[in-house]
């Protein structure tokens, strides 16, 4: 179960767009990472690295937690907004909730749930 100060740390790191070092830091080396159904991905170097990739394609990039984050036992919720900005000024708004499972005070498992009609970009 991650502390209060843990998570608090976790969620400023995403929130200062920091998303691979937040991997780096708070991911077990065989954590995996899911969205919605589709097959988990594990492995803090493969999640790392995937991110990095994803965030590449953004010039600009804005997380927000949506308080409260929910913590019981060893299981999170997090409810998180973000905004990514192409190059060419298109703008993708995701709004998600995060499912993790921890251990002490590493993410060994995470899932993301969100509605796929988010991901079509729209100009602003």
């Amino acid at each position: 179960m991650p502390s209060e100060a843990v998570l608090e740390s976790f969620i400023a790191l995403v929130e200062s767009n920091q998303h691979v070092k937040a991997i780096e830091r708070f991911y077990a080396e065989d954590a995996s990472m899911q969205e919605n159904f589709d097959t988990p991905r594990k492995g803090r170097a493969l999640l790392a690295a995937g991110e990095s990739a994803f965030l590449e394609r953004w010039a600009k990039v804005e997380s927000q937690c949506v308080r409260p984050a929910f913590c019981v036992g060893d299981n999170v919720v997090i409810r998180w907004i973000f905004e990514f900005t192409a190059p060419d000024g298109t703008k993708l708004k995701m709004d998600e909730i995060a499912y993790q499972r921890w251990q002490g005070d590493r993410i060994v498992e995470e899932r993301f749930y969100y509605d796929p009609k988010q991901r079509t970009a729209k100009q602003q």
